[in-house]
């Protein structure tokens, strides 16, 4: 394949990576590799300004990269690509944990978006760059670039408000049971298939993932 046949060639996620973001709405078994994202870690209740800047954010450097030919700019390897959506990694601070009553103030989380395979750690740093000048902002400084591979997961396509998440999160639990597996850790993951700013809440798609292993 040559380099002006590769480059016409577009990747979209929705075709070529369905088995990891477009899951049924019950629990599967998946293996899922490791990806480049940008990331931005943060505390405290999503439903805040700063959270929505970060999303913000990170979507400006995820079009950059993807814009880049548009500045003469075509890194080796480049192939044109949908950006990918809008991921988040959830946790709770220890102090949270024994409380029944989900306390939104003590969320610990990264929210992230997958970068395609061509973005080196230099590239990365250069599109920060760019967009700094060009669209200035606070939280370009607390962005990281990263690698993330989860291996063997869990997952569903979870339909509706993100407060019914725990519904879907015990059907989850209870498919581990039955096909002994386990869940290793109490963080999870969820990849944001709506735009929560502008479909109601029972209408939410998110697909729901936790790490797992065989139960010996």
């Amino acid at each position: 394949m040559g380099a002006g046949e590769e480059h016409r060639m577009k990747y979209e996620w929705k075709k070529q990576a369905k088995e990891l973001y477009l899951p049924k709405n019950k629990p599967e078994l998946v293996k899922v590799p490791e990806f480049k994202f940008f990331m931005i870690d943060g505390k405290g209740n999503p439903n805040t300004d700063r959270f929505s800047e970060a999303i913000g954010v990170l979507y400006s450097l995820s079009y950059a990269v993807k814009m880049l030919p548009k500045k003469n700019i075509v890194p080796e390897g480049y192939y044109d690509f949908t950006v990918f959506p809008l991921e988040g990694i959830w946790d709770l601070a220890e102090e949270a944990r024994a409380i029944e009553i989900l306390d939104k103030n003590s969320l610990i989380y990264t929210i992230m978006i997958r970068q395609p395979d061509f973005v080196t750690d230099k590239m990365a740093q250069e599109v920060i760059n760019s967009v700094k000048q060009k669209k200035p902002h606070l939280l370009l400084d607390q962005v990281r670039f990263d690698c993330l591979e989860e291996g063997l997961c869990v997952q569903m396509l979870h339909l509706g408000s993100y407060d019914d998440e725990p519904k879907s999160f015990s059907i989850m639990e209870d498919y581990c049971r039955q096909n002994k597996l386990r869940r290793t850790t109490k963080i999870h993951r969820e990849i944001y298939l709506s735009d929560a700013r502008k479909i109601q809440p029972d209408k939410l798609k998110t697909v729901l993932r936790f790490k797992v292993e065989y139960d010996n």
